[in-house]
């Protein structure tokens, strides 16, 4: 086990730096990259602006994907984010307001970044994955609500294999009552 001060939320490998664990902890606003052997490496506090982060990922670069904005924020986004131990700001960003349209996020939970830095995301609310350009803009709508029964809220890409893996779950008075995994080719 792996001591956290902090409620971990999303989890990501940065394959650019030492294969090292990419901690997202929404209640702080925080990232946190442990090494393979679970020691503390740093400890990043993301803008002010960017609240309640449900996932994050490293880019080659350096910099960070990051979706955040839960029900009753006023903000959901998707963010390109420089950090570092003194700070960070926003590059980049799509989104804003909750809603359905293009541009748009409700709940965005997870990202995933293909072999070209191309981002995909589950936006939960909205039952969909999008996929966005390197610079954040909007490509297109890769799966539709009606691929999804219930919620979206996870998901993982096989870049190799060109296979996005799903979860769909469905969830009854705030429990989940049953899922399944829906695969897309891209």
């Amino acid at each position: 086990m792996w001591k956290m001060s902090d409620i971990p939320e999303g989890l990501s490998v940065n394959v650019c730096h030492n294969h090292n664990l990419i901690v997202t902890c929404p209640k702080f606003g925080k990232i946190k990259e442990f090494s393979r052997h679970g020691d503390l490496l740093r400890d990043l506090t993301l803008p002010d602006d960017v609240i309640n982060p449900w996932h994050a990922i490293q880019l080659t670069n350096g910099q960070f994907i990051v979706c955040h904005g839960c029900p009753g924020d006023q903000i959901h986004r998707v963010c390109k984010v420089s950090l570092s131990i003194h700070g960070g700001h926003i590059i980049d960003s799509l989104g804003g307001e909750p809603g359905s349209n293009i541009g748009q996020y409700n709940v965005p939970r997870q990202l995933a970044v293909d072999d070209n830095e191309f981002v995909f995301v589950v936006d939960i609310n909205n039952r969909r994955v999008t996929l966005l350009s390197q610079s954040l803009g909007y490509k297109r709508e890769v799966v539709s609500c009606d691929q999804f029964k219930w919620e979206p809220e996870r998901l993982c890409l096989d870049a190799r294999r060109r296979r996005l893996y799903v979860a769909d779950n469905e969830v009854q008075d705030g429990e989940y009552t049953r899922g399944r995994v829906v695969v897309f080719s891209v």
